[in-house]
This record gives structure tokens, C-alpha cells and sequence, in this order.
């Protein structure tokens, strides 16, 4: 038999398919895999209900108008995003959206700088588009950008930069003046930004979400991913945009039509009506997430846990090293699931070779109750 494709045939299975099959297994509480145990806010769900006998035809490849419109008008509402709605584009995802950036603006040997720890998706996408990754690595506790590492990344194949912020897994919320050298650094070497700033409404303790395209010089270099799944805790739905200037968003909406084509129309209109909510939803959302983030800090500290910083996302990270465990962070996980019930992710499964590994990656969307009954557990097992 001849090979398959080389990239994907060899993909291990994804850690969070790994650690959620193992949570089920042991009927552990699952705090790894980042998805709420709620179903969305009411009023959002009961659009897409309505909308079902509106059309359930193709809508526009692009996305419907009002779902565009509403994209570009809350991004200017909350983050001075300026764009025009017709330089937005809907996608089955954000990780579709990656996809199509990807597929749609590099060729074969064109380098792609990322930062590590990343989302599962950068690196196979990337390679799978032709791209060969340059890896700046970002280290705990503080994640702070190595800029000479990245000053030194670039090269005159350098087409493009990855950009997560709030970053998954590590909660990293770039700050103004990294942004800054980073977009002096994307001038100056003439490349493009996919900037994935998904959780782009998850930010705490009064910081401030800055996007880079709003920065002098970016708006033509920036590529903006959102994700309604992550804004209303809709994951299963499956509603990305991407927001680009037109020499940007043309050649990535060749690459978006053969993928998936189009999006489905109700959740799209119901996605617009929640983009337009008034100011308390985005804020009462934020600051429920920021008091479960708390909560959770507390007790994996007072548990014996050293709790990293969360400047944003729905995720924690919690150093182990204290315990005295003789394993990585893979086992730790495994043992973790097993034996105390609840379930965490391996930080070293977001780095591409040996990574820092003895950090666990906790998400706290779910209800208080949830987190009490995964601490309880976690109590009961450590303390022992």
C-alpha cells in the first residue's frame, strides 16, 4: 500500500481526546478539556431555534450580513477594532479559521514564527500548508517574551507570525509594550500576523485586551480570529470569523470555500443577536469566570499547588513540583485521574520537544459546584 500523507498519518491522538477518555473512564471531573458545563446563554439558543425555520439552506460563503456586521461592530465596541464588515469572514471555527489563514497566504518553505506553549493545531496546520515552524519558546512562571530569541527567529523566508493572546494554555495576556516590539519586529521583516485572540473577552483583574491589528502599521498585516464558542460558551456550535483587509482575506476565502464552505445559517443569526448583547453580558460573563478562576487558585494552593498567574483564557496552570511525585506531568495526569478523580492536562503536550514538566493545566468554565467537588477530591487525595 502506498503512504498516507506524511504530516497527519503520524499525529498522535490529541491529549485532550486522551485525558477526557480516561476522565470517562474513571468517572473523574474533568477540568482539562476547556468546555462549560453549562448550555449557553438562554436568549442566544433560543435565536438559533427561532432562526431553524427562517433557512436551512446555504447561506453566503462569506456568512451572512448580519453575523459579519455584528463581528465588526464588536470589535469596535470593546477593542477599537476598525474594520469594515465587509473585511469579516465566517468559518466553522476558530480553528477553521487557522486553517484557512494558513492554507490561503503561505507556500512550501515559507517559515512560520509560533510561540510555545501553543494550541494543539498550529503545528500540524502549518505543515500541512507547506510551512516550516520557528519556535520562540515562552517558559513559566511568568511567560515572558524572549526577545532576542525572537528578534533571532526571522529570516528572509519569515512569511508569517502566529499570535495568541490571551495565550492557551499558559493564560498570557501580552502586554502593550510586547506588542509593540513585536510589531516593530513584523515591519520591519514585511510579514503577516494571524493574530488568535479567541478569548479576546477573557481578561481579568482590570486588564485591557489590546489587538494588534489596532496597532500603527498593522492594519494591513493582521488577520483577527474570533470564536463565538468561546464568547458564549456555545462550543459545540462551531462559529468562527476572521477580519483582514481585502489583499489579507481574498486569497484566505479561496482556501475557507474548499474547506467547509459556509457556516450554519441559524447559528450564525443567533451568534449576531449575541454579539449585540448589551455591555453586562460581556462583563457579568468576564467577572463570573474571574470569581471561579479565583476559587479554583485557592484551593489547588491551599491543596499544596504553586498556581501561576491567570491574566486570561479559562484555564489555570499549577506547578506539582512540591508534591514529591516521581513522574512527569504526563503521569501525574494519568495518576491525578485515576486515583483522586479529577482530570488536568500535561503541559508539556503544548511544547514540541522536552518542555517544562511538571505543570498542570486546569480549566475552571464550569459550575461552582463542579470546582468545589474537584477540590474536595483533590483535598481528600493530597492531604491524605
Amino acid at each position: 500500500m502506498k503512504p498516507t500523507n506524511s504530516v497527519l498519518s503520524g499525529l498522535p491522538t490529541t491529549v485532550f481526546t486522551v485525558m477526557s477518555a480516561l476522565a470517562a473512564e474513571h468517572n473523574a471531573l474533568n477540568l482539562g478539556q476547556g468546555f462549560s458545563d453549562d448550555n449557553g446563554p438562554d436568549d442566544v439558543r433560543a435565536k438559533a431555534a427561532e432562526a431553524m425555520e427562517k433557512s436551512n439552506q446555504y447561506p453566503p460563503m462569506m456568512g451572512l450580513a448580519e453575523l459579519r456586521k455584528a463581528v465588526a461592530a464588536n470589535g469596535k465596541r470593546f477593542f477599537n477594532v476598525d474594520v469594515d464588515w465587509t473585511e469579516v469572514m465566517v468559518t466553522s471555527g476558530g480553528t477553521e479559521s487557522l486553517a484557512a489563514c494558513l492554507l490561503g497566504l503561505i507556500e512550501p518553505g515559507d517559515e512560520v514564527i509560533v510561540f510555545e506553549p501553543f494550541y494543539d493545531s498550529y503545528l500540524p496546520m502549518i505543515r500541512r500548508a507547506g510551512g516550516i515552524p520557528k519556535i520562540v519558546r515562552l517558559m513559566p512562571p511568568l511567560w515572558e517574551l524572549p526577545r532576542e530569541d525572537l528578534a533571532a527567529a526571522f529570516s528572509p523566508k519569515t512569511k508569517l507570525m502566529i499570535l495568541n493572546t490571551p495565550m492557551n494554555p499558559c493564560s498570557k495576556v501580552f502586554r502593550r509594550d510586547e506588542l509593540d516590539f513585536i510589531a516593530d519586529l513584523a515591519q520591519k521583516n514585511d510579514i503577516y500576523v494571524i493574530c488568535d485572540e479567541v478569548y479576546d473577552h477573557l481578561v481579568y483583574d482590570g486588564q485591557r485586551h489590546v489587538s494588534l491589528i489596532t496597532l500603527p502599521g498593522m492594519r494591513e498585516r493582521c488577520l483577527r480570529l474570533g470564536s463565538a464558542g468561546k464568547t458564549f460558551s456555545l462550543t459545540g456550535w462551531k462559529v468562527g470569523y476572521v477580519s483582514a483587509c481585502p489583499a489579507l482575506l481574498g486569497p484566505v476565502s479561496k482556501a475557507h470555500q474548499f474547506l467547509t464552505f459556509t457556516t450554519p445559517p441559524n447559528l450564525q443569526w443567533a451568534v449576531a443577536y449575541g454579539l449585540e448583547k448589551d455591555d453586562a453580558y460581556f462583563y457579568g460573563y468576564r467577572d463570573s469566570l474571574q470569581r471561579r478562576r479565583d476559587m479554583l487558585a485557592r484551593g489547588l494552593s491551599d491543596i499544596g499547588f504553586k498556581v501561576l498567574p491567570s491574566q486570561g483564557t479559562i484555564f489555570v496552570t499549577a506547578d506539582f513540583a512540591d508534591f514529591g511525585f516521581k513522574g512527569d506531568d504526563v503521569a501525574f495526569c494519568h495518576d491525578m485521574t485515576v486515583k483522586a478523580g479529577v482530570t488536568a492536562i500535561p503541559v508539556s503536550a503544548f511544547y514540541e520537544g522536552k518542555g517544562p514538566d511538571h505543570f498542570v493545566r486546569f480549566a475552571f468554565c464550569k459550575k461552582e459546584s463542579y470546582l468545589e467537588a474537584a477540590l474536595e477530591r483533590l483535598a481528600k487525595y493530597y492531604k491524605r
